[in-house]
């Protein structure tokens, strides 16, 4: 499991070790001094150029400390660094002084460009997950000069200028225009790496350890502590059984002209699994929809009696309500009626819309619910939490999408999939992860109508199939992704249940071969 930890977990473990006597806070600097330094050797030898950009507080520390192990490594190395002020942290001022012993610190806007080039590696150890300000550009401008020329950026812990816990950028002007060649992190990972901003700009990331898994480990067992989906959290192999087995799942349509969001809802919800699906619509859009599929079944359902009439079969277990739904009495009746039976939902795009606009809508959802919105249908839906995530900058952590969702799902007993390319997953209990498609698995193609509607269908699928709304939820947000890696550039959303099999077959034959008893 990888751990998504925010600026004050690390610090909770970090106290935890000195308390325990573990560790001490001098020893835990020296420690992620010579992390970075061993990697930077492992990676770009044993001898270079390196100029390093020290802050006034510790994460400017472990700066000094890489700057005298890279010295004693045979490295050319420069310091600059801010002004530590009346109070440095004892750390600070000792890893500073131990280098003075044998080397320079010149000011950060000395700077010389000719020092900055192709061959040099710059190790950014200005600011790090403490950060709880915005900063003034002249702080990280060096950063952006150094990849104006073409130098290495190493970020040493988290990128200057981004918030640990939110991913946001806390610097004013413009920022850099490429992501960090690398980013340096303790222990764990922390939210601000995957999350907004933060999810391009750390560029690869990679932990050090500094000999805290213990207090880690403790704290994810005492608390809520985010995690970064890396893989399905479900066993998606069919056992013995026939389609009745595998779930009975209902996607409810629009009118004529409006079915293909529901078409592709119901096409992806077969491919991830489930048993039978069926779509209903009203009457008059039966032919248009019998025309485009043949494995999807059909109901005509024009109103929420007709819906109650076909809920009696109790063989449906699972709905999915919103791709091409409509917005109007109709739809709205028939959510309200989806939302009383009881059944797992997924409730995406109008059907987001009707609860929005209907406090009653609102107040009956549940804990068999999942939510999907984008940006903007969260805004509609939670109108105060999105404002706290668009607000000015102000002093400490920022409100994240991570919080957003959390309370989300808090306030609706629900469970909410806030879609983005760091996608949260937040369950009503306060668990939540982050399905991140950056670096190796960033998946642009997914910015295209009608992916959303695949998704949704893909959730309801692996609902009927019998999953909690959480394990549905970030196991379809994590094949999703891998659905359109395996299209590539010029995906459309068709594509990707077509898609699934391929992904599936991979997946399911490793995870056959790791099952497969020695001989």
């Amino acid at each position: 499991m990888t751990e998504l930890l925010t600026s004050a977990q690390m610090r909770a473990i970090e106290a935890a070790a000195f308390e325990s006597g573990a560790a001490s806070a001098s020893a835990l600097m020296e420690r992620a001094g010579h992390g970075v330094a061993d990697t930077i050797a492992a990676r770009w030898g044993q001898g270079g150029r390196a100029v390093v950009l020290c802050g006034p507080g510790n994460n400017g520390g472990d700066g000094f400390v890489v700057a005298r192990l890279l010295r004693e490594r045979g490295w050319q190395v420069a310091v600059h660094a801010m002004d530590p002020g009346a109070n440095p942290t004892p750390e600070a001022a000792q890893a500073r002084a131990r280098w003075e012993t044998r080397g320079v610190t010149a000011p950060l806007d000395a700077l010389d460009d000719s020092w900055l080039g192709p061959r040099t590696l710059v190790v950014d150890a200005l600011f790090g997950t403490g950060l709880q300000r915005p900063l003034a550009a002249s702080v990280w401008h060096p950063l952006a000069r150094a990849q104006a020329r073409g130098a290495t950026l190493l970020a040493v812990d988290i990128l200057s200028g981004l918030c640990a816990d939110s991913g946001k950028i806390r610097a004013e002007g413009a920022f850099l225009r490429r992501p960090a060649d690398l980013t340096l992190t303790f222990e764990a990972m922390k939210l601000g790496h995957v999350l907004d901003s933060g999810g391009w700009l750390s560029g690869p990331v990679q932990v050090v350890p500094i000999g805290i898994r213990e207090e880690l480990v403790a704290l994810t067992q005492s608390g809520h502590v985010a995690r970064l989906v890396e893989g399905p959290t479900l066993d998606l192999h069919k056992g013995p059984g026939h389609k009745f087995s595998h779930g009975h799942l209902l996607v409810l349509s629009g009118g004529p002209g409006h079915g293909g969001a529901a078409r592709m809802a119901a096409r992806a919800a077969l491919r991830i699994g489930a048993g039978l699906v069926t779509l209903a619509c009203p009457p008059e859009a039966l032919a248009e929809n019998a025309a485009r599929l043949d494995a999807v079944m059909l109901a005509p359902i024009a109103d929420a009696p007709a819906l109650n009439a076909v809920l009696e079969d109790a063989r449906i277990n699972a709905l999915c309500l919103g791709p091409g739904l409509g917005l109007d009495a109709r739809a709205a009746r028939l959510v309200a009626a989806a939302l009383d039976s009881g059944r797992a939902l997924v409730l995406d795009a109008d059907a987001l819309t009707l609860i929005a606009r209907d406090p009653a809508l609102m107040a009956a959802l549940h804990d068999g619910c999942v939510l999907t919105p984008h940006a903007g249908e969260f805004a509609r839906l939670f109108a105060k939490l999105d404002r706290r995530l668009n607000d000015a900058a102000t002093p400490g952590p920022a409100f994240s999408r991570f919080d957003a969702a959390r309370a989300a799902a808090a306030q609706t007993g629900a469970t909410v999939l806030l879609k983005g390319p760091d996608t949260v997953i937040a369950a009503p209990s306060g668990r939540a992860m982050v399905q991140a498609a950056i670096g190796d698995r960033a998946a642009p193609w997914l910015a295209t109508a009608g992916a959303g509607d695949v998704l949704a269908g893909m959730i309801a699928g692996l609902l009927a199939r019998g999953a909690d709304p959480v394990h549905a939820a970030e196991t379809a947000a994590w094949l999703h992704v891998e659905a359109a890696l395996a299209v590539g550039p010029g995906l459309i959303a068709e594509d990707l249940p077509e898609a699934l099999p391929g992904v599936l077959r991979k997946m399911l034959g490793r995870a056959a071969d790791r099952q497969e008893p020695e001989r």
